[in-house]
Formats: C-alpha cells, structure tokens, sequence
C-alpha cells in the first residue's frame, strides 16, 4: 500500500523508551522518536517570547533550536536522501546569514515553528518508511558526497539525527531551565 499521502500523526511530548529487543532498524527509529519527543518536552507550552528568551552569552534560543531541527530533517531525509530541494530552506538568505534558521526563528510564531518542525518531521517519517521497504539500512541516499564521490547510508543518517537532537536536547535542558526552571527530561 502506497503511504506517501499519508501524514504521519503529529508527534506529541509523551515518550516511551526505545525497544530494548528491536532490531537495528527499530532501536534507531526508536531513539530518534525518543529525541525528536525530548525536544517537544522542552518547547511544550512556551509562549512567543519564552521560544525567543537566550541564555547569555548564548544567542541560542528553544524556538532557534526547533527551527533548525526542522531544518536538519528537511537536509538529511529530503536533501541528501532524496535529493530534493524543499522550502523553506531552499529560497532562505544563507549567503547573507548562515545561521538564517537560527536567527528568523524569532519572527516567528509558536505555531509557525511547530508547523514547519511537525511537516519537516512527518517528510522524514515517510522517507524512512519507503526507504526500509525498499531495501533497509544499507542504502545510500541520492546526492553524493562532494569530498567523495559517496552516497551516505539510511543507518549513518538515522545515527547522524540521533546524535544532532541528543545534542541539541542538551541546550534545550539549559535553555528552559533559564526560562521558568522547569528541569529533569
């Protein structure tokens, strides 16, 4: 059955663990839920200036954070995988401002940041589920290194995200404990 009209349904803060007795492909979709769910936890019913609130001598902000997350889904699962361009990061200013994702989060509603982060997520869920049906882990995505010549595997990707929310969940810690003390994950 063809799943790629089908929205993923919207992600919600409540976690559970990983699998423990999964397989490869389970463990890491798991730990990549788990994360994608921790940074939910971090954002969860913050108003407009809580999401563009800093942490000095940081600029970094939650809505920055979920912004750029969103960002790193549509660049990994649209871009390197599929190669495919998708807004919108593909018109963004990135020669005026390399950190554009980062620095017009704060123009941005809550509702705007959830909605760019919840449709980048959901792309990302439907790439993963038709590349595993296609052929599993070990296939690499459409457009090829520039250094190398190489396409990067579906695990190297999915290893990849987990590493780039698990870091970023980290400043998120620091940054919502900074807004209203709230601590723990």
């Amino acid at each position: 059955m063809d799943r790629s009209d089908v929205a993923p349904a919207r992600l919600t803060p409540e976690r559970t663990d990983p699998p423990f007795g999964g397989d490869e492909a389970q463990t890491l979709l798991g730990f990549l839920d788990y994360h994608r769910r921790t940074l939910l936890l971090k954002v969860d019913g913050l108003d407009a200036d809580a999401l563009r609130r800093t942490l000095p001598p940081s600029t970094l902000t939650l809505g920055g954070l979920l912004k750029h997350l969103a960002m790193v889904e549509d660049n990994w699962f649209s871009h390197v995988w599929l190669d495919e361009q998708v807004e919108p990061w593909a018109s963004a200013p990135w020669d005026v401002d390399h950190d554009w994702e980062l620095t017009s989060a704060a123009q941005d509603s809550p509702e705007e940041l959830r909605a760019l982060w919840d449709a980048a997520v959901a792309r990302s869920q439907r790439t993963v589920e038709t590349a595993l049906a296609a052929g599993g882990l070990d296939q690499t995505g459409r457009r090829l290194r520039r250094d190398t010549g190489e396409g990067v595997s579906l695990r190297w990707i999915l290893v990849h995200m987990i590493e780039e929310y698990a870091r970023h969940n980290g400043h998120a810690d620091l940054l919502r404990e900074s807004i209203d003390g709230v601590t723990g994950e």
